[in-house]
């Protein structure tokens, strides 16, 4: 551990990706091969860690170095350990450390659709949804309840996000994920049928016998305020919901993947 205590916000560039440094700036999607991420909370920085995931550097309080953050630390090695008091690292980052450290980390290479498609039987795809938070939640679900895969249209919030990670609670490092650049249709090619998380007059119920007999699966889920656009639905083998009752219409995009990866599962007893 090289241990580097931070007095002033001055000249301190070593540091910049956890304050100054946008989102965006963080992907440098011009040398992807330099591109970082930051993990927050000694919990789901221990998970990326055991997931393989790269570390560069840590931004810890003081009072965490050997308390909370001492086992991360240690099993990130010989990295840079920036530390100081909570002031100074909440002028930093613009925000109150959660548990007090946060890690910056190398973005692997994602995978190929081919290589995440190979021996998966159920996946979904995430159109076009972009909060963070509903990110996060679906992923968690996703690796609880049995779903082998992710894909993400490039209109969907970043999976890496510092907030998603953390909602996520590490689940972002647990379950394989990459982008779909192409139709929806094409997953047909893969063997997969697809279902559109949709209300529909010609929608199904989520417990249809004939979706859950379906060997291979994509279960597509639609933006947070529209849902799923009518052309998305329309390449689909599917149109599902979710009965609802007392007259709710719909559930959070987040709420109902929970609900579909639990029906859908191939996993279950």
């Amino acid at each position: 551990m090289d241990l580097i205590e931070i007095e002033s916000l001055e000249g301190n560039d070593d540091v910049s990706v956890y304050g100054s440094l946008t989102e965006s700036q963080l992907r440098y999607r011009l040398h992807p091969e330099n591109a970082i991420f930051i993990a927050e909370s000694p919990k789901v920085i221990k998970v990326a860690l055991q997931a393989g995931y790269r570390p560069l550097s840590i931004l810890c309080e003081k009072k965490h170095i050997a308390g909370d953050a001492a086992e991360v630390i240690g099993m990130a090695g010989n990295i840079k350990v920036f530390t100081g008091s909570r002031e100074i690292l909440q002028s930093l980052t613009g925000y109150k450390l959660t548990r007090g450290v946060l890690c910056a980390m190398r973005r692997p290479s994602l995978p190929s659709i081919d290589t995440i498609l190979r021996d998966a039987t159920r996946i979904a795809v995430i159109d076009s949804v972009t909060d963070t938070t509903n990110i996060g939640a679906i992923f968690r679900s996703a690796a609880a309840l049995g779903i082998d895969a992710l894909l993400l249209t490039p209109t969907s919030c970043d999976p890496l996000n510092r907030r998603a990670v953390r909602v996520s609670m590490g689940s972002v490092f647990l379950i394989p994920w990459t982008y779909l650049d192409r139709p929806i249709e094409s997953l047909r090619t893969y063997g997969f049928a697809t279902a559109a998380m949709a209300l529909s007059d010609k929608s199904i119920p989520l417990d249809s016998p004939l979706i859950k007999r379906e060997p291979r699966l994509a279960i597509v889920l639609g933006t947070e305020g529209d849902g799923l656009a009518d052309n998305v639905i329309a390449e689909c083998d599917y149109t599902v919901r979710i009965p609802m009752c007392h007259g709710v219409d719909s559930l959070n995009v987040a709420a109902a993947s929970a609900v579909a990866f639990w029906e859908l599962s191939l996993n279950r007893d």
